[in-house]
C-alpha cells in the first residue's frame, strides 16, 4: 500500500509542470517582514540617536603591521651615495660648458653664425622711381657789375623778402634800413661760410661785386636772389627756394588739397589679430600732384605700413601753390585702419 502512495505521489507531477505549494514558500521568503514596530516609534528613536547617539564600542584591531624592511634592505644607505653622485655630474657639466665657452676655436664659430632675424627692422619703405629733380633756386646781379659776384655769407632765410642781399652797399644810411633775406625753405641745406659781407658762398675771393646779373641781389640772373638762377632764393633754379627743394606749407605756399582718394585695404595678418591703428606718412606732392618720395613716419606692423603706401601712391592732389604757381610741398598724411 505504502509502496502504491509513493507511485502516485511520484507520478502526480510530470515533467514541466509546478508544485504550487513549494513555489508559495519560495515567494513568501523574497517578501519584506512584517514591520512590528510602528513608524512613531522608528521616528522617535532616529531623533534622540541625532541628538545623543549611542556610545560604540571601542575599536579592536585585529592585524598586524607588516615589517617590510626586509624588502627595503637593498637601497638600504644608498641616499647619500645617489646625492653625491648627482652633485659631481652637475659640477662637471657646468665645467664641460665653461671650456667650451671658452675655447678660441668655439668662439669664432659662433661669431661666424648667420642671423636669421635682421637686426635691422625698421619700417617698411617702397622703391620709388628715381625723380627728376626741378631746380627751384635763384639770383640776380645787382649793378650789372662787369665782375664776377664776390664770395660771402648769404642773408637771412625768411617766407619773404622785402630787401634783396647785396655785396656793395649804394646807400649806407637809409631811412628805413631793413635786413635783406632769401626766400628759401627753412630746412634747406646751404653753404654756409665765416665772412660778415654778403655774397656767393660758392663764388670765388675778390673785390666785391653783385656781380653782372640784374634786378637786385648778387650773381649771374635776375630776380633779386643769389646765385645763376631766376628769382629770390638761391641756385641755379627758378621760382625761389633752392634747387630742386621741397617747399612746407605756410608762408605764402598753400597745401596740396586731395581730388582722388583710394582706401588702403587691411593685411590679412591684421585682420587675424584684429588690430587698428593709424599710419602716419611724409610724402611730397610735386607739380603735377603726384606723390613721391613717400617714407613711413609713424608704423603699425603687420603689412598695415605696405598697404598705406600702396594706397597714397595712387592718390592725386591739387599741387600747392607759391605765388600763384604750382610748387613741390612736403606733407604729412594719416591712413586710419579701422574694423567695422
Amino acid at each position: 500500500m505504502e509502496q502504491s502512495d509513493h507511485d502516485n505521489s511520484t507520478n502526480r507531477f510530470q515533467p514541466g509542470q509546478i508544485d504550487m505549494q513549494e513555489a508559495d514558500i519560495h515567494l513568501q521568503r523574497l517578501l519584506v517582514q512584517t514591520v512590528e514596530v510602528p513608524w512613531y516609534e522608528s521616528l522617535v528613536r532616529n531623533v534622540r540617536e541625532l541628538i545623543n547617539p549611542p556610545k560604540l564600542p571601542p575599536l579592536v584591531l585585529t592585524s598586524q603591521p607588516v615589517a617590510v624592511q626586509d624588502i627595503w634592505g637593498f637601497y638600504g644607505g644608498q641616499g647619500k651615495k645617489a646625492g653625491l653622485g648627482s652633485v659631481l655630474i652637475h659640477c662637471g657639466v657646468v665645467a664641460l660648458l665653461f671650456i667650451i665657452g671658452t675655447n678660441k676655436h668655439v668662439q669664432q664659430l659662433a661669431k661666424d653664425t648667420v642671423t636669421l632675424i635682421a637686426p635691422d627692422i625698421a619700417a617698411w619703405q617702397p622703391k620709388n622711381a628715381p625723380q627728376k629733380q626741378a631746380m627751384g633756386g635763384g639770383g640776380g646781379g645787382g649793378d650789372r657789375s662787369p665782375t664776377p659776384p664776390s664770395k660771402g655769407r648769404l642773408p637771412r632765410v625768411s617766407d619773404k623778402q622785402f630787401t634783396p642781399p647785396s655785396a656793395v652797399i649804394l646807400n649806407e644810411h637809409p631811412k628805413l634800413p631793413m635786413e635783406p633775406t632769401i626766400i628759401v625753405q627753412p630746412d634747406a641745406d646751404l653753404p654756409q661760410v665765416a665772412m660778415n659781407q654778403y655774397g656767393d658762398p660758392l663764388a670765388k675771393l675778390g673785390l666785391a661785386s653783385n656781380g653782372p646779373g640784374s634786378g637786385g641781389g648778387i650773381g649771374t640772373g635776375r630776380g633779386g636772389g643769389v646765385g645763376p638762377g631766376s628769382g629770390a632764393g638761391y641756385g641755379p633754379g627758378s621760382g625761389g627756394g633752392v634747387g630742386g627743394g621741397v617747399y612746407r606749407i605756410g608762408g605764402g605756399v598753400s597745401a596740396p588739397q586731395l581730388v582722388f582718394k583710394v582706401e588702403p585695404e587691411y593685411s590679412e595678418e591684421a585682420r587675424k589679430a584684429k588690430f587698428q591703428g593709424t599710419v602716419v606718412i611724409f610724402v611730397v606732392v610735386d607739380e603735377k600732384g603726384l606723390p613721391r618720395d613717400l617714407k613711413v613716419v609713424r608704423a603699425l606692423g603687420l603689412g598695415l605700413d605696405q598697404k598705406a603706401i600702396e594706397a597714397v601712391q595712387k592718390w592725386r592732389f591739387k599741387p600747392g601753390l607759391k605765388d600763384g604757381k604750382p610748387v613741390p610741398v612736403a606733407a604729412q598724411i594719416e591712413v586710419n585702419f579701422r574694423l567695422l
